[in-house]
Order: C-alpha cells, then structure tokens, then sequence
C-alpha cells in the first residue's frame, strides 16, 4: 500500500515544512564530524507500525543514517522496548528527529487502537474498518496503519465505491432512483452502498438488489432484524455509535463490517522515543 515513491514524495514534502531554509540550531552547532548513537525505545505498549516510513526519514537527509530495527510492523511492543538502534551525522539524525517521529508515533497508535477495537470484536465474523474521516493527505499512513492493526479498509477515496447517502437520496429523489442511475452510468468494476436509517430504507435497498447496505445509527434491535431480513443478500456495514463499549454487541447482531472513525481520528499518539 505504501510504495517507496509515494512514501518518499509525501516524507519530503513532510521536511520541508519542518526544515523550511534551514535548522537554525543544528546547522550553526553541529560539525561534519560530529556523529551521535542513539535507540528508538517505547515508553508504552502497543502495536508498532511505521518503521520502514521512520527509516525514509534519514534515508532522504542522508545515506549514512544507519538504523538497525528489533521489531516490525504489527510486532506487539511493551513498555522499555527498544525498537531500534541509529547512528550516524549528527546534523542528519537532529534534523530528522522530530519527523520521523511524528510518522511512527501516529501510525503505531492508530495500529494500535484497531486492535483494541478488533480484539473487542473477538472470534466474531465481522471486521473494523475505517471511514474517510481521516487526515487530509495522510489517508494512505492512516489506512496501512488500520491493516497494520488488524482492521480492514472501507474504500479509499470517492472513485472506490459508489456511496449512497441521505442527501443523495434526496437528490435523487428515492433509494430506487438513485440506484437505477448510478447502475446506468457506473462501471461493472464499481460497488454499490446505501446508507439506510430505517427497516423500510433497508427493505427497498434489497429490492435495489444494493451490494452494500450500510445501518446508521440504528438500535441493536433494528440492526439484528436488518441482518436477518436481508439474509445474505448483500454485505452490511453498521456505522454510528461505535466504540469499544459498544463494538462486541453490534458484530453480535450478524453484521459483517463496522465502520468507525474513532480508530482513526481518535486513535492517541504512540509514546516513542528517540534517546541520545
């Protein structure tokens, strides 16, 4: 999912609003010869994610960065690991700190957060996954860190799959009507999701013969008898109200992905730390 080039574009884009014309403090304090060794340790658990985006960093600043990593991606931490070894240029490694920190921080507490939700789910079918209310220009980090975690993905961006809303429905006047439109204009490589708040919605999106019918907000109640009425007949996706309290009960009504922005955009930052 995360290619080098995409990595390295979006990493030096990520340095120069770090770096802007220069670090004033390390450029006029380090020398060429000054070299420093230092350990990315973990001052709590979790699931790492992130290292071959923190090691780009210092690829980018310079090749002779060396970092040697004890874990990988999706590896469980515990509080006093140390994660890595790195040595190297002074000025390279302080200059790349605080970025290459940023990315692992953010993409191990999101890894980190899906496998809390997804363990919650347990030995159930049904699959966490993410939404788009993700960071702007970070989904690809957000979404890999999710899979890194456990979660699945919901679709990407807008081309991925044809989504159905409330104001869609208005627009179109009728679940029905905006069905029949978009089957007369969409790939037969493209999904089709509708967003039902009722029992009655759900019941024509499964006459609409939907691919994808996704219950908002509904009771459990509600949910349990929508899985039960459309039997198989597309895949259903509960949103709204999702959260570690309430995940094992809602995959419990037979739902098969629950969708959720929490794991992302309330996901805390992993605790790590780069130690001279």
């Amino acid at each position: 999912m995360l290619s080098k080039f995409y990595m390295e574009d979006h990493i030096k884009s990520a340095l120069n609003e770090d770096i802007g014309f220069g670090d004033i403090t390390t450029e006029n304090l380090a020398e060429e010869t000054d070299f420093l060794e230092g350990a990315l340790n973990t001052r709590t658990e979790g699931i790492l994610c992130g290292c071959e985006v923190f090691k780009t960093v210092f690829e980018i600043l310079s090749k002779d960065v060396k970092i040697n990593f004890y874990f990988k991606d999706g590896d469980k931490i515990k509080k006093g690991d140390k994660i890595a070894d790195i040595s190297g240029p002074a000025k390279y490694i302080l200059m790349g700190e605080r970025v290459a920190l940023n990315y692992i921080q953010r993409m191990s507490g999101i890894a980190t957060e899906t496998a809390k939700y997804q363990n919650a789910i347990g030995k159930l079918p049904a699959k966490i996954v993410d939404t788009r209310k993700t960071t702007p220009n970070f989904r690809a980090f957000e979404k890999y860190s999710v899979k890194t975690g456990g979660g699945a993905l919901h679709r990407f961006n807008l081309s991925d799959c044809a989504m159905i809303k409330d104001n869609h429905i208005r627009l179109a006047g009728s679940i029905t009507a905006a069905v029949e439109k978009l089957r007369k204009n969409l790939s037969h490589a493209h999904k089709i999701e509708v967003e039902c708040d009722t029992l009655e919605q759900v019941k024509e999106a499964v006459d609409c013969k939907a691919d994808i019918i996704m219950l908002d907000n509904m009771t459990l109640f509600d949910m349990k008898a929508a899985c039960e009425y459309i039997n198989k007949r597309a895949i259903v996706e509960a949103s709204g109200n999702v959260n570690l309290d309430t995940v094992r009960a809602i995959a419990e009504t037979g739902v098969d992905i629950i969708s959720s922005s929490a794991i992302v955009a309330k996901a805390p930052t992993l605790d790590l730390a780069l130690d001279i």
